[in-house]
């Protein structure tokens, strides 16, 4: 790489914005001709994904499972896949990052697609979390032939993995078979294959994947891998009168609080980088050291807007300005 939500910002050779998984999608590929092949696998990909591993459907593999009450249950191997990816990046991450987190966002009123209670107040379907998750060894994963099994109450959510694993999934399928360079961009997540443009892909890193280029935050330049933003400013809700987001502390069953407001991350997928930035917002003042210790170029906002950087992350004439000081006690 040179120089909470990422937004493409060069002029590609083709470009196509759409709607999935609740969020905002961009498809960018090198070849003009190629984007609507690219768009077509893509789709077929993505569809794929969200009916194995949607919370919000009813018909999803996904919703079966957190329904078995702890039986052992078949599963499609993309399902199986998916889970794979959760519980290693729990496992890398500590437990930082957790898929059994499924039923305090559910208590916390994030029980349907985030379009639906974006902006409003969300209705708790239960009594409000004080409890750490199950935790993600409660989860059993056999592969041949794949079944799961939720033991200790647990249910999934695989938000934090699944929608970065889908960008890096579509970016090799849709390089390797149409021979160009693409950009998968689902709700900020990034993920690149294939001979990218002259320069690389250039990116505006901000709070938020779907704000304009003049939004305050920094260009980068990538050409290999991934690039994610993890941010507890833009999928957040109110309940009860108070502010709740998605990423949660596995250790309480809360929406984590965290000195960070958006921590991005640059690795070499997409599904690494969305890991190291989920934890980084989790653990907090300690992630600066812990993504250094693994040499992760990152950028981190703190909530007054004062940037961090760790391993290289460029610096930029274009980042924000400086933060507005706190005020002085007794001034």
């Amino acid at each position: 790489m040179r120089r909470d939500s990422a937004r493409p910002a060069m002029a590609a050779a083709a470009r196509d914005t759409f709607s999935i998984f609740g969020t905002t999608a961009t498809l960018l590929v090198t070849d003009a001709g190629a984007l609507t092949t690219a768009r077509r696998i893509a789709d077929a990909a993505l569809a794929a994904v969200d009916l194995a591993c949607s919370r919000f459907r009813a018909d999803s593999e996904l919703s079966a499972l957190n329904a078995a009450d702890g039986a052992m249950a078949g599963i499609s191997e993309l399902l199986a896949e998916l889970i794979g990816a959760a519980l290693r990046a729990a496992r890398l991450t500590d437990g930082a990052v957790d898929p059994t987190c499924g039923r305090a966002l559910t208590e916390l009123g994030y029980d349907r697609d985030f379009a639906l209670i974006k902006g409003g107040e969300a209705v708790a379907s239960g009594a409000t979390p004080t409890r750490p998750v199950p935790g993600w060894r409660s989860v059993r994963l056999d592969l041949d032939p794949p079944r799961v099994q939720l033991a200790g109450g647990a249910q999934l959510d695989l938000g934090a993995t699944a929608k970065a694993w889908a960008a890096d999934h579509c970016a090799e399928i849709i390089a390797r078979q149409l021979g160009c360079g693409v950009l998968v961009s689902l709700g900020g997540d990034i993920a690149v294959a294939g001979p990218g443009p002259a320069g690389g892909w250039q990116v505006r890193v901000t709070d938020d994947h779907a704000a304009g280029p003049d939004a305050p935050g920094q260009t980068v330049a990538i050409s290999s891998g991934g690039l994610a933003t993890s941010s507890t400013t833009v999928r957040a809700w109110t309940l009860d009168g108070r502010r709740m987001h998605h990423i949660i502390d596995p250790a309480t069953g809360e929406p984590a609080r965290s000195c960070w407001r958006t921590v991005s991350v640059a690795a070499g997928n997409c599904a690494d980088a969305n890991t190291a930035s989920t934890a980084a917002i989790v653990r907090g003042a300690g992630a600066v050291a812990w993504l250094r210790e693994l040499a992760l170029p990152a950028r981190l906002v703190r909530e007054n807007g004062l940037v961090e950087t760790t391993a290289g992350w460029p610096r930029s004439p274009d980042a924000e300005p400086p933060p507005v000081p706190a005020p002085v006690p007794g001034a």
